[in-house]
């Protein structure tokens, strides 16, 4: 039963972090207007704000409390703000190391997540999540690698770091799967929510902003429509 449950995180995290290279390939060697990318992020934050609520946030209040969910939520959004903010005025919202260093701190509580969310249940129950993440890496990697390559980077070498970013952040479900396995349902309830504060953060911060830039008030239609998109992938795996 332990294999079965490792294989199919193995295999969820794969398609997702494969989602990350695509994305990654398709910015540095194929077009992307920049009206397409950002009905595209607009519509995968949709999905993906529905996704942490009902999937995160809400088992975690049934099967714990509203306060210990309230705690978690609250201090994974002051965490993620405030790295955010650092990275920022370390490196510059637009520069290459910026951007990956902006994508790595976002993609790090979803997978952790999405690690956490699939202890004791298949990919089926998170199917939601897990491809409201995929969606999400897809335009996010995209938009990064070619803005990377705008700056002068070599394609390789970009590729380079984006596969080095969808590995570690695949060793963060895993890890997230295999190393709290044994966790009580409180401290499990915590770190889901927590998760869930760090990638609401991320999308009020830097994903709907970026989304609005680029395709005005479309992005409101295709974030409406990335909600439905969740709730269709929920009933998939209900």
């Amino acid at each position: 039963m332990r294999s079965d449950r490792m294989a199919m995180t193995l295999l969820v995290v794969l398609v997702v972090s494969g989602a990350l290279i695509a994305g990654a390939a398709w910015g540095i060697f194929g077009t992307l207007h920049k009206r397409t990318e950002g009905f595209l992020v607009a519509l995968a934050g949709g999905a993906l704000l529905l996704s942490v609520t009902t999937e995160l946030i809400q088992p975690s209040i049934e099967g714990s409390s509203l306060w210990v969910a309230a705690l978690g939520v609250a201090g994974g959004a002051v965490v993620f703000a405030v790295a955010d903010y650092w990275i920022d005025e370390r490196w510059g919202p637009d520069s290459g190391g910026g951007l990956l260093a902006a994508i790595t701190l976002d993609g790090i509580p979803e997978n952790l997540a999405l690690g956490v969310a699939l202890i004791g249940a298949g990919a089926p129950e998170v199917a939601a999540l897990a491809g409201s993440i995929l969606l999400s890496n897809l335009p996010e990697a995209a938009g990064g690698a070619r803005q990377m390559a705008d700056t002068g980077r070599s394609k390789g070498n970009i590729f380079t770091l984006w596969a080095a970013t969808a590995a570690l952040l695949s060793l963060a479900a895993i890890g997230g799967n295999v190393l709290l396995e044994g966790a009580s349902e409180h401290h499990l309830a915590f770190i889901r929510c927590f998760a869930a504060g760090a990638v609401v953060a991320s999308l009020a911060i830097t994903v709907f902003p970026e989304a609005f830039k680029e395709d005005r008030h479309w992005a409101g239609v295709a974030t409406a429509l990335g909600v439905i998109l969740a709730f269709a992938l929920g009933e998939l795996g209900g």
